[in-house]
């Protein structure tokens, strides 16, 4: 594996060199010195260049597009975060999200064959060889049924797993490196963050994980006005195709064509909100990979915008206690009832529970207390989550690797919402829902179902404390058991023991008798023997 390691690190380096993208950080301005001065140990940087003709947003574009899906979809991610870009890298960014390059179609249709084990036309009765669209993991193909349902068939990239394996080592040599040089990067827990996504990942490449994930995100939507997931056809599904209900719809980021058909676009921005915290806190299971190349709006109603969710490759979901701490923190931020936040960090175990509570609160008030010097609509989600990492320096807090896909959800939800409307109050979207939300849970109809769950189990809780008692007042009745030969074998050595005792007794008894009466001290060895002699020849 760290050979593998090797390898690719020499083949990012060679993307770095072609694609010029250490001029990118180069050409900031008021870098610190020493940093600066990385360029003298950058020995192609002492040759001289020809002048390129690409933007650095399209040379960015280009070698995450060469380094393969982990980089893309790295892309994919920044390309949300408008407020953190440039806007001519986020521009050329956002064409990674459905606009890479594709594969040869032949292949396609080669695997696809190989994976339904018949000929394209004797599925289809027509099959578009041009792909509709291209991602980091997948491609996709129009088609028609024979029975007439227009679909598109989705077939995984040839040849991904070795690259991916080659980009996850190095990850994890970096994670574990970083681990043992750091204290501040152990808090992060970089080796689990890095394990988690190796398992996303792979999931990804199974599309049957996929359609399983669109079947229960459609069930969950089902008859909303929010979100509309398109319908698996699971005959059709295999572990690299899968085969599901055409959509037709408006890319998210079209302004022009969502201005054209008159989308309420306030309404659009609070609706993808209430999209998400509906999979957080109602159904506990979230579409984690819902960045504009995934999304798309309806055209049926633009004055009430309904969502078109593809590609639940990558899902998340809660606990109930995470659900719980998510939503009290929330509420005693937006208080600014700092206290209460430092308390529920504590609480679930984010810091230690050593932490003195007012000097957890001082600091949280100090990073978090100039942001709320702004409006609402202008708090940054990502921007008080940076400040709240800020404190784990002086109190070790630990982030939960269980909350990175959650986190990463949301900044895509912001970055959209912020897109589509800009003066979007996220806090005041989103209050409402949490109130209704911790309303229900504490509702009478909730606690009764709580009880109801509590009554279910008591019968095994009965069994348990009967089973218990016994234990506690028989300790040795479940001992293993000797098997019945070996005791019979026991029971005929002891009796053996036995007669021998007995007739050793007898001789010392008459021994006594000849020397003395048998009630002399000297004669208490045999009556000793005898009755041992006698109690194991008669015992059970």
């Amino acid at each position: 594996m760290k050979l593998l390691a090797v390898r690719r690190l020499f083949r990012i380096q060679r993307v770095v060199i072609r694609y010029r993208l250490d001029d990118l950080l180069f050409d900031q301005p008021l870098l610190p010195w020493w940093l600066a001065s990385l360029r003298l140990l950058m020995p192609w940087r002492w040759l001289p260049r020809k002048p390129t003709e690409l933007s650095r947003g399209a040379r960015l574009r280009l070698a995450l597009q060469d380094l393969g899906p982990i980089f893309i979809k790295f892309g994919q991610l920044l390309s949300t975060r408008r407020d953190l870009l440039p806007t001519d890298i986020a521009d050329e960014l956002m064409l990674l999200q459905d606009r890479v390059p594709p594969f040869d179609p032949k292949q396609a249709v080669a695997l696809i064959e190989a994976q339904l084990g018949a000929k394209v036309g004797e599925v289809f009765s027509r099959f578009d060889v041009e792909p509709l669209a291209s991602a980091s993991v997948a491609q996709v193909h129009a088609a028609r049924l024979k029975t007439g349902e227009e679909v598109v068939v989705k077939v995984v990239r040839p040849g991904l797993k070795p690259v991916i394996a080659q980009d996850l080592a190095w990850l994890f040599l970096i994670a574990k490196a970083a681990e043992r040089a750091s204290a501040d990067a152990r808090r992060l827990h970089p080796v689990e963050i890095v394990g988690d996504y190796e398992k996303t990942i792979y999931d990804e490449l199974d599309l049957l994980r996929e359609a399983a994930n669109a079947s229960q995100l459609r069930r969950n939507f089902e008859g909303s006005e929010l979100m509309y997931v398109p319908q698996v056809y699971w005959d059709l599904c295999r572990p690299k195709v899968l085969v599901m209900e055409r959509i037709y719809g408006v890319p998210v980021t079209d302004m022009a064509t969502l201005a054209d058909q008159r989308t309420d676009m306030k309404l659009l921005a609070e609706r993808g909100v209430e999209v998400f915290f509906t999979q957080v806190f109602r159904d506990s299971f979230f579409h984690a990979d819902m960045h504009p190349g995934n999304i798309f709006v309806s055209t049926v109603k633009p004055w009430s915008p309904q969502y078109i969710a593809i590609d639940c490759g990558i899902v998340g979901s809660l606990t109930a206690e995470d659900q719980d701490y998510l939503a009290r923190n929330l509420f005693a931020f937006f208080k600014r009832d700092y206290r209460r936040v430092a308390e529920l960090h504590i609480d679930s175990g984010w810091v230690p529970a050593h932490t003195k509570v007012n000097e957890f609160e001082a600091a949280i008030r100090t990073v978090c207390e100039p942001i709320f010097e702004k409006p609402l609509k202008d708090i940054s989600f990502g921007q008080v989550l940076m400040r709240l990492f800020q404190t784990a320096r002086r109190f070790n807090m630990e982030v939960q690797p269980q909350l990175v896909l959650l986190q990463k959800t949301l900044l895509n939800i912001e970055g959209l919402g912020r897109q589509l409307y800009p003066d979007l109050d996220l806090w005041s979207t989103a209050k409402p829902y949490l109130e209704r939300w911790m309303r229900d849970r504490y509702s009478p109809k909730a606690v009764l179902g709580n009880i109801h769950g509590q009554v279910e189990q008591l019968p095994h809780l009965t069994n348990m404390a009967r089973d218990l008692l016994e234990r506690l007042s028989q300790p040795h009745l479940h001992d293993p058991q000797m098997p019945e030969r070996r005791r019979q074998g026991d029971r005929w050595a002891l009796r053996l023991l036995g007669a021998g005792l007995l007739s050793g007794g007898a001789v010392l008894a008459a021994g006594a008798a000849e020397a003395a009466s048998l009630a002399a001290p000297a004669a208490w060895p045999a009556w000793l023997m005898l009755a041992a002699g006698l109690y194991l020849i008669v015992r059970q």
